[in-house]
Order: structure tokens, then sequence, then C-alpha cells
């Protein structure tokens, strides 16, 4: 019988290669070609293991097939249960990818918890703790008595064989990178082993309709580690973001087949767990302190969640020769060409200053609504004035100096209304397009539906924004 050939793999890009070498021919990277071989096709029993999934069947006709909405299944935390859009759907595979220590293990073990004692059995596999560690901080979470079934186990196979013995409602795999496959040499966390993982669970999932929840790793630029063929085979991938020296985590979805892309669930980290937080709004506003300059509140939109939170920034005199711009929770990128903007069209001298700016709380923001917030802060920093402290801000600026229309104002003015606020500085072309929401006049008050008036400011270019804003 003669021997597979080896091949050797590239753990950053997947590329293949006849023979060991230093770098890799693809992507460039160094010493990152691993040895596997493959599976011998006269030793693997019975017909392709691969065709299990979706075999013997026929087309049919688009008109002819049949939809029946999938039914959710509760998790037990409502914040979880939003980024999923709704709750787990019965066969979805589930990715969960983070920092070490944020807290995965933690929420997946809750979810679970409350999974089981609300649907039926759940079977946790884990790959890095043993039970009693589990046990240890199910105590912690006050846990207690629930048909949880605890798995210290690193082989597919045998995980495999245990949830067709259990036959659970759901199955929880921490993590990925842990296991492996005896069809393979190569070592867990591999190419071929996160593959091979994948694939199977996907199997699993979908043939006996069991709802799976893997828990992935991230590399240090913060990308789930491992091929891009395992985001592109699971139904979800979630992302557990958060700073260490804050108590809020954030769970944001970047895929998902069976709800909406981008949203966001915010937890708060205690002693006893995870807590969802309903307010996020609140919790980012808890301590910020009014009439202080260079602070600015914004109203972002995280899927389909209104957030206000506050933009800070500060603009001191440089020291040295070149100016220094940093940004935290922004891009700096995106900072960068504000402070152009700046310069050019509203006249300010920020050539020799150092800028720094930053979202209170840990929070990140990538949309371009957060541009006329940005500048506000900025502009109130250099003139030492603060801002009016009921007023909230949001709109993109464009490298003309223009205040740009943004989606979804409507569901911002509604909830900076509902947390106190009474003055909306937005572009005015979202005040000028008719929405009955936002039938007003620029400047004029508007009953804000819970009581007192709301007065909503709507300003066409970043001069005009600063004239309303900084007095």
């Amino acid at each position: 019988m003669k021997t597979p050939r080896a091949v050797f793999v590239c753990q950053e890009c997947g590329a293949q290669a006849p023979k060991w070498m230093g770098r890799c021919t693809e992507c460039g990277a160094w010493n990152s070609l691993v040895e596997e071989r493959p599976v011998d096709p006269e030793v693997a029993p019975g017909a392709n293991r691969y065709a299990q999934f979706g075999a013997g069947g026929s087309a049919k006709l688009y008109a002819e097939v049949d939809i029946a909405d999938a039914v959710r299944l509760s998790t037990g935390i409502d914040e979880f249960d939003r980024v999923l859009g709704g709750g787990v759907v019965p066969g979805s595979l589930v990715l969960l990818g983070g920092e070490p220590g944020i807290g995965k293990s933690t929420l997946l073990l809750q979810a679970a918890a409350h999974f089981a004692r609300a649907v039926g059995p759940v079977l946790y596999a884990s790959g890095e703790e043993s039970e009693h560690q589990i046990k240890t901080r199910g105590d912690r979470l006050g846990i207690g008595d629930a048909p949880l079934y605890l798995l210290s186990e690193t082989c597919i196979e045998r995980i495999l064989e245990e949830i067709a013995r259990l036959k659970p409602s759901l199955v929880v795999v921490d993590s990925v990178q842990t296991v492996f496959s005896i069809k393979f040499q190569s070592a867990p966390g591999s190419i071929g082993q996160v593959r091979e993982a994948a694939t199977q669970f996907l199997f699993a999932a979908k043939g006996q309709n069991i709802p799976t929840v893997l828990v992935g790793h991230v590399t240090k630029d913060g990308s789930l580690a491992g091929p891009k063929v395992l985001e592109h085979v699971v139904d979800t991938v979630l992302y557990f973001e958060g700073e260490r020296h804050h108590a809020h985590r954030v769970v944001r979805a970047v895929k998902n087949r069976f709800g909406a892309v981008s949203e966001l669930g915010v937890f708060e980290m205690t002693g006893t767990g995870l807590r969802p937080v309903p307010n996020p709004s609140k919790l980012f506003l808890s301590e910020r302190a009014s009439g202080t300059p260079g602070s600015a509140v914004l109203c972002c939109v995280e899927g389909s969640r209104p957030i206000l939170v506050e933009v800070q920034a500060l603009v001191s005199t440089s020291t040295y020769g070149n100016a220094r711009r940093m940004a935290i929770g922004l891009d700096q990128n995106r900072v960068s060409l504000l402070l152009a903007v700046l310069e050019k069209r509203a006249g300010l001298n920020l050539a020799g200053d150092d800028v720094y700016v930053n979202i209170a709380g840990g929070m990140t923001v990538e949309e371009p609504a957060a541009d006329l917030s940005v500048v506000a802060a900025i502009a109130s920093s250099v003139r030492n004035r603060s801002l009016a402290p009921a007023t909230a801000i949001f709109g993109e600026v464009g490298l003309s100096g223009e205040i740009r229309a943004i989606p979804q104002a409507a569901l911002r003015i509604r909830e900076a209304a509902q947390m106190g606020f009474t003055r909306i500085v937005m572009p005015a072309a979202n005040v000028d397009r008719g929405d009955p929401s936002l039938t007003t006049t620029a400047g004029s008050p508007k009953p804000p539906g819970e009581g007192g008036t709301l007065e909503l400011v709507g300003v066409r270019t970043v001069g005009e924004a600063l004239d309303s804003l900084i007095t």
C-alpha cells in the first residue's frame, strides 16, 4: 500500500506546497508551513464521508418550495438573543470569537444553563478546561441544577459519539482550535484540523437539526484564527469585544443568515457573570461631566439599536516639532480627514497642536454619522467653550465641508428624546426629506412624543454647525 504523500500547508493563507519552505510564496509569511498528510482513500472505510449531508435529492422548482418560519429558541439572555436575530435557530452553526479572557466561556455557560432548563439537555464540550474547572465557574455563576452535560474532550470523533448518544438540544464546543481528528496527523489548530472540525460539526448540526456554538480564537490583529473557510461554513459569526479595564462587554454580529448584520448586544461583567444591559445609552453617559469643553454627545446606531455615546477631544499645543494625532474608538484616518476639513473649511489652525479623540467607555464607532460630533468636540476644545449639555449631534462631513444626510435619523432622535435631550443638531437634508417624524423647520420646537419640546437644528455646512453649537 502506497503511503500518502505529505503536503505542507501555510497556516496563514492555506496555500499548499510539495516541500517545506521558510517563506510562503502566496502570502509571504515566514515559518508558517506545517506538514499535513492527507487521508489515504484506500483506508477510508465506506463511501465518502462528505456525502452524508444533503445526499440523494432532486432539483425542485422555485415556486414549489415550501417555506416554513424557523422556530427561534431563546437562550434566556435577551441581549444574546438580540444579536442572534431573536434566538437560536435549530440546526444552525454559530461561531463566537474574542480575545482571551474576555468572557466567551462565561457567556456560553450561562446561556447553556438557561437553554437546558427551558428547552432540553445541553452538551458543553471543552478542550481547554476540565469538568471540575467548568463546575467551579458554574457554582460562581449560580447555575444550580440543570440538564447540562460536561465533556472534557478534544477528539472530534468522541464528541460526535456523545452527540449521537445524548441527542442534546444544544451543543457548545470550546474551542474549535483545540479539537482534532484522528484522520489527520497534524496538530490541533492547524488549517487542516480546523477545516475538518468545522465541516464535521456542520454535518452534525444540519443532519441532526441540533444548534451548535463554536468558540474561536482570534489572532493578534483581532481576526478569527484559522482558515477563512471557517467563517464561510458557519451560519453566524459573532465577535465578543471589550476593554479589560472597563466593565462592559459587547457582542457584535458580523455575519448572520437568520438575522440582521451588525446587531449589537451589551453586557456588564460582574462577580456573578455577565449581566445584560437593556439601556446602553444610560451606561455610556452615566459619568459624563456637563459643561466641559471638548465633550459632545453622539447618536449612533448599531444594527437596529440607537446608542448615545460621549465623544471627547483634547487639543493642546505640541511641545515637539511633529504634532500627534491619536484616536481611540474611532478610525484614526477618518479623524485626520476631519482635522483637514476643519483647517480648510472652518479656519481652525490645528497644524501645530496635538489632537486626542476618544469614545468614552471603550465603545467603538465606525459609521460616518459620528463625523459631526467629532468636529464639534474638537472645535469645542480648541475654543475652550463647552457645548449645551442637552444637545445631541449626528451627521456625516464631506471634504468640501458639507453636512450629508444619514439613515435612521428618526430612530436616533427618538432615543435622544427618551434620554432627556432637548436639542438635536443634524443634517438639514434629513429635516427637509419629508419624514413625518421630522416634519419641522430648522430650529423650530417639536414635541418628542413623551412630552416637552425637542428642537431640531438642521445644518448644511461645518461652519454653520459650529456657529449653532459654539457661541
